[in-house]
């Protein structure tokens, strides 16, 4: 599946849940929902992934970061459930997307009263 496919998916998903759910729950309610909406249309995802940091090509700490979702080993979700997505959130998740060497995030932020409004695509530079 290609990675704008794959992100379509993802959105799909994730409009479903907030539909459901609303806006104002706690990122790990939406998070927990996400996985398994993904799940049952058959995408890999795993949740909580840590992710080393590397330091002078050295470990310096095995879970330094925990990525909220990665889907098909290629895209990271970043949930967020704020009353407005800061500058700071995209930097972050560019940060996860170059330490893991992956080319495509997705910022969600379900705080939104229309999801699509809280939604940012951060590439890493793969030419996406």
């Amino acid at each position: 599946m290609d990675i704008n496919s794959l992100t379509e998916k993802i959105i799909g998903a994730a409009i479903t849940v907030h539909k459901e759910l609303g806006p104002g729950l706690l990122e790990s309610v939406y998070q927990t929902c996400l996985f398994d909406e993904l799940e049952s249309l058959n995408v890999k995802v795993r949740k909580e992934v840590a992710l080393p940091v590397m330091y002078r090509n050295r470990i310096v700490s095995e879970d330094g970061f925990r990525l909220d979702l990665l889907v098909e080993d290629a895209v990271i979700i970043e949930l967020k459930s704020v009353e407005r997505i800061q500058p700071v959130h995209a930097k972050q998740l560019l940060t996860y997307l170059r330490l893991a060497n992956k080319p495509l995030g997705l910022l969600i932020n379900f705080n939104e009263s229309m999801l699509k409004d809280g939604i940012t695509r951060v590439s890493n530079g793969f030419g996406l």
